[in-house]
């Protein structure tokens, strides 16, 4: 059987769209070559100096680690120099990334996450890079204001991640489905592996750190029970498993069934609206489940539907299996 790589995929795809310019494959190809290099420096991240951290933390508070910045400016780096974008928003950074004035633009706006679950880097845990693509709606491209390019999930041009683990592969969407692709390191390129992914109605997992348990009010408290009682209304005992990437835990989860949680955690002061960031993590793998017959909210309300207010906004997260969300969903709502 001939294997299809990404571009041919996407350039397959691209023919049914009549306003199609290959300014987005041009975007994309870009973004496969900044995860190689990514991907490269992963691989080799215990035989060179790109283990720990800075010494410096982020806009979120966290530790920054070295393969985090490593791969941030790679993205930055590659990115701008495109000619497809007018402007970026990282994870890593306060405020909006501007493309320089001497370099040729458009009018596509990325926001990504690049190295998600970097805590588990020393561990050798599977780790990865979020990305969004939206595409800007008016405006002088010379000139880009945050209320030009924040926009709800269900606006995105395309989204997905790029995994590095035991192989590393590639799961994005366009609005047309979900499909998977697996480097091939003796050529190079990414095949499909995983054509239209679609997510068990119900899954067996659930996913989520329960030693906040006590952070969570009496509703997330009562949804997470469910999971665990052989005898609620969705017939079965599910099983806990909780990496702490989240990128890691969504992939298991998009692929056997389940559910990942994110609650907001109302009694710790820093994460009262919940620790995941809505543009960067909880809009690009929202639209990807939505994508593959699942299901994302950050308890009540559709995560697609969320208008964003400000770019590092952050959110709950419930996603994964449709049942398993609606369940969910149904005790929030609950008087």
């Amino acid at each position: 059987m001939r294997q299809i790589s990404v571009t041919e995929h996407l350039q397959l795809h691209q023919k049914n769209i009549p306003e199609a310019t290959g300014r987005f494959t041009s975007l994309f190809n870009e973004l496969i070559l900044s995860a190689k290099i990514i991907n490269r420096a992963v691989n080799k991240a215990g035989l060179v100096d790109v283990l720990g951290d800075t010494g410096e933390t982020n806009i979120q508070g966290e530790h920054v680690q070295k393969l985090d910045e490593y791969a941030n400016k790679i993205l930055i780096h590659r990115l701008q120099r495109c000619g497809v974008l007018c402007a970026m928003s990282s994870e890593e950074q306060a405020d909006l990334i501007q493309i320089p004035r001497n370099f040729p633009k458009g009018d596509y706006f990325l926001v990504f996450d690049p190295l998600d679950g970097s805590s588990n880097i020393e561990a050798n845990v599977s780790i990865g890079t979020i990305f969004s693509i939206y595409r800007r709606k008016h405006g002088n491209l010379e000139s880009v204001e945050l209320h030009d390019v924040l926009q709800k999930g269900s606006e995105q041009v395309a989204a997905g991640y790029f995994l590095y683990g035991s192989s590393t592969v590639l799961i994005f969407t366009t609005g047309d489905g979900v499909h998977g692709f697996t480097l091939d390191p003796s050529v190079g390129e990414f095949l499909l592996s995983h054509p239209d992914i679609r997510v068990p109605e119900q899954g067996k997992l659930y996913s989520v750190n329960e030693a906040y348990w006590h952070y969570w009010d009496k509703k997330t408290q009562e949804a997470v029970a469910v999971f665990k009682d052989p005898n609620s209304d969705l017939g079965q005992l599910y099983s806990l498993r909780y990496i702490g990437s989240l990128v890691s835990d969504f992939h298991r989860n998009l692929l056997y069934g389940g559910i990942f949680m994110y609650p907001a955690d109302f009694r710790d002061p820093k994460k009262p609206h919940g620790k995941l960031r809505l543009l960067c993590e909880a809009a690009p793998l929202a639209m990807l489940a939505e994508q593959a017959g699942g299901m994302a909210t950050d308890g009540l309300n559709p995560i697609l539907e969320i208008e964003p207010q400000e770019l590092h906004q952050r959110t709950p997260l419930v996603i994964g299996s449709r049942k398993d969300v609606q369940k969910v969903q149904d005790i929030f709502a609950a008087e």
